[in-house]
């Protein structure tokens, strides 16, 4: 984190004059017309083109001519693998004004825009720039009178919609693997946070990315959105969000050319605490700061604490104390820990999530106050496993405290929703932490630690979390297909 003091911050906010047009074919077009507000004071930040079919159309007819007869997919891989880490080398000289561009509209504190999230984007892309010419095609071993060859083709032309709680980090996920394979790419960003993605699609250009590459449209769900999921020549979908909206793309392909759908959803994660855990002290602080990093508006956010009862008032009182000394503030203060959620009618959400679980019977520990479009880290126990807040994706500072008595029952507590995105177990026992991850039903599992990992290993989730897998080599397989040729010689 750069030594830029809180003043300083506010002073870049308000000499920021963002791209706010639709960004196609290596331009930028359309005028600002919707209003792009800062949750941090209701301001807004700027206006952008909003579009729907009609820019649609012209997004994916670019993407299609630079698919179709341009020079991205027909580059030898180490040129794209260059023109990648251009781009990667482009966004940390612009770290700074990209980690205020997200902490502006979305609420993010700037200390974590500009120390994890613009971080984990110039990485990404860079590592996918290195594995792009270190793939392998097949020659398998056939009769000396043929030859036969397995080569990895790119599918086309890729949408992605993206969420806003990681605008650009989530983007990266979807979009550099793509790239790299050779496809085109045309990406929605969320409504909430268009603006870092349009500098990212900037950098782009200036990297050397050639036109229809890549491709920016902003726009509403329901409009680009939808436009996007019925387009005839869009060949693969990703998408990042609600279980509810996924289903939707599934329809829309469904309906159209039947493209592939990848679906990274919600989560209502489970992080189980038994009483040999290494060090208590250390799960109940990884429990406290999982929920509340990010305002828990995370899909892994480890949403559901279920803590052995002999230790369970040790654990929660700790975690009590600190979700009452968090920092909550302004996003642009470095001191901030915890910054706004990202809009009033989610914070309404959030709020009416929090009014259920009084209303059902959990006793407050910790916060439930709201204050603008602040809501103070919260803390419920005696949480019963059929309460909507032990059940439903909050997306907020909400944590649900169940206790348990011995390691079958966490199991079937962890397993009791619908989601599996991820889930955590805290033992000192090898067999313990091996039996437990295997039995959790969960696309990722932490043993005494949470959200740990890197590019080398995939993410993504089982039931209603989703399908296909971001990060690692894996993710190429969304973004390409196998094709045989066999030849007669």
């Amino acid at each position: 984190m750069p030594d830029i003091p809180y003043e300083e911050w506010r002073a870049r906010a308000a000499g920021l004059v963002p791209h706010t047009g639709h960004h196609v074919d290596g331009e930028f077009t359309g005028s600002g017309s919707v209003p792009v507000v800062a949750p941090r004071d209701g301001a807004t930040i700027a206006h952008v083109a909003s579009g729907g079919a009609a820019e649609v159309d012209a997004a994916v007819a670019a993407a299609r001519r630079a698919f179709d007869t341009g020079p991205w997919p027909r580059l030898a891989p180490a040129e794209r693998r260059a023109a990648l880490l251009r781009w990667a080398d482009l966004v940390e000289r612009d770290r700074a004004t990209l980690a205020l561009l997200v902490s502006l509209e979305m609420g993010k504190p700037i200390s974590e825009a500009y120390g994890i999230e613009l971080s984990a984007v110039a990485g990404c892309l860079r590592w996918y720039a290195e594995i792009a010419d270190k793939q392998r095609d097949e020659a398998p071993r056939t009769a000396s009178s043929s030859l036969a060859l397995v080569t990895r083709e790119p599918a086309g032309v890729v949408a992605a919609v993206v969420p806003w709680n990681f605008p650009l980090l989530m983007l990266a996920w979807k979009i550099a693997p793509a790239l790299a394979a050779g496809c085109t790419v045309v990406l929605k960003p969320a409504e909430e946070s268009p603006l870092s993605a349009l500098h990212l699609a900037a950098l782009a250009a200036e990297a050397g990315l050639p036109p229809g590459a890549f491709n920016v449209v902003n726009g509403p769900g329901e409009t680009a959105g939808r436009a996007l999921g019925e387009h005839p020549s869009v060949d693969v979908l990703a998408f990042t969000g609600s279980t509810e909206v996924g289903r939707h793309f599934l329809r829309y392909a469904a309906g159209s050319n039947l493209k592939r759908v990848w679906l990274e959803l919600g989560g209502k994660s489970p992080n189980i605490i038994l009483p040999d855990a290494p060090d208590l002290d250390a799960a109940a602080d990884t429990a406290a700061w999982g929920i509340f990093f990010n305002a828990g508006e995370m899909c892994t956010a480890p949403s559901r604490l279920l803590v052995h009862r002999s230790v369970a008032s040790r654990v929660l009182d700790q975690i009590v104390a600190r979700a009452e000394s968090l920092r909550v503030g302004d996003p642009l203060d470095p001191a901030t820990e915890m910054g706004p959620l990202v809009s009033a009618a989610h914070h309404a959400r959030v709020v009416s999530h929090v009014e259920a679980a009084r209303a059902d019977g959990a006793r407050v520990r910790a916060g439930g106050r709201a204050d603008g479009r602040f809501l103070a880290p919260t803390v419920f126990d005696r949480v019963d496993p059929g309460m909507r807040i032990a059940r439903e994706e909050i997306f907020g500072p909400v944590l649900a405290v169940l206790e348990f008595d011995d390691v079958g029952e966490a199991v079937r507590l962890a397993n009791a929703t619908d989601y599996g995105l991820a889930a955590a177990v805290w033992t000192s026992d090898l067999s313990t932490a091996h039996r437990v991850s295997r039995a959790l039903r969960a696309g990722t599992v932490w043993v005494n630690c949470y959200e740990e990992g890197d590019m080398s290993v995939p993410f993504g989730g089982v039931k209603l979390s989703g399908h296909g897998r971001d990060k690692s080599p894996h993710a190429l397989d969304k973004y390409t297909d196998l094709k045989t040729t066999w030849i007669e010689l």
